[in-house]
């Protein structure tokens, strides 16, 4: 998720709780393509040996450029690259990349090819959704799985629908019947709506897919992942926001805008008492003396 899994959360994550495989922030194929812009985007490329197997996403429409971004990706090391073609938003299909891809078939052949091609070996994944503007995984999910990925992921809701309805995880059955009836060793991995760990293995068992992926729940909970379902206190989750923004300081402060801490800030502190004064008062913070004054404050308080 962009400006949220970045190096510096994906650091706190695999320290308190870290999954069976790290994805980047989505990164633009064009942006690493072109060697100004790369630049500035290498930055969301950054990832330390303790995150591994770490994957890069990419998006992008140009077949030449998704071709170099993947070739960069291998000289940087990367385990597998991971090509978004679900993203909904506008300025990513006005460049015909994210969910505008699932309306060109033709294209995201040589999209997919490009990138096998760029990476010399490295494992090529697809992340996209059930259709554009209906259930089209009869047709959609087999255009895909002919390309023999490694592993396709689903978010099981339209282009259309956003996040405004329940993703449809009836439908992975359905999709799991293609990738057998195909007789393809893709690996299907569903996403959507996934609470917690225990969520995520009901959701395999009751579906067969492989595996889930999980992004809006880890937001503000780090502790996702434990092998164990942990339930941090208060305190331990503000002592975590404020190691969070010390990190973010000292690896990204010189290249990003401290207001993307505002975020976490807001998935942090909520559920308990005060918490809305607090948000309140962090949103006005500039670094992370001030948000480290505010948060010994209130914890004192709460003695």
């Amino acid at each position: 998720m962009a400006d949220v899994t970045d190096c510096v959360f994906r650091q706190i994550i695999a320290k308190y709780g870290k999954p069976d495989i790290f994805f980047t922030e989505f990164v633009s194929a064009d942006g690493l393509a072109h060697p100004i812009a790369r630049e500035k985007l290498l930055i969301d490329l950054k990832y330390s040996e303790n995150e591994r197997p770490m994957v890069a996403q990419i998006f992008g429409s140009k077949p030449d450029n998704i071709r170099k971004a993947s070739a960069l990706c291998k000289e940087l090391g990367f385990d597998g690259i991971d090509i978004n073609m679900g993203c909904p938003d506008k300025s990513i299909e006005k460049q015909y990349a994210g969910a505008a891809m699932i309306k060109n078939p033709k294209l995201i052949r040589e999209i997919i090819r490009a990138a096998k091609e760029g990476s010399e070996g490295l494992p090529i994944s697809v992340k996209t959704r059930i259709g554009y503007n209906k259930n089209e995984i009869e047709t959609w999910i087999p255009v895909l799985l002919k390309e023999d990925l490694a592993a396709l992921t689903i978010h099981l809701r339209t282009r259309k629908e956003m996040s405004s309805v329940s993703a449809h995880w009836e439908l992975m059955k359905r999709v799991v019947e293609i990738r057998d009836e195909m007789r393809v060793e893709t690996l299907i991995l569903g996403n959507g709506d996934v609470l917690n760990l225990e969520d995520a293995k009901q959701k395999v068992k009751e579906t067969g897919c492989d595996g889930v992926m999980l992004g809006r729940a880890i937001f503000g909970n780090p502790w996702l992942f434990a092998s164990k379902e942990y339930i941090p206190s208060t305190p331990e989750k503000l002592k975590v926001l404020v190691e969070h923004t010390k990190l973010f300081e000292e690896m990204l402060g010189q290249h990003k805008n401290f207001a993307i801490m505002k975020k976490h800030y807001k998935a942090y502190v909520n559920g308990f008492d005060g918490a809305k004064e607090l948000r309140i008062k962090l949103m006005e913070t500039e670094n992370v003396l001030q948000v480290e004054k505010i948060i010994n404050d209130f914890l004192k308080l709460g003695k």
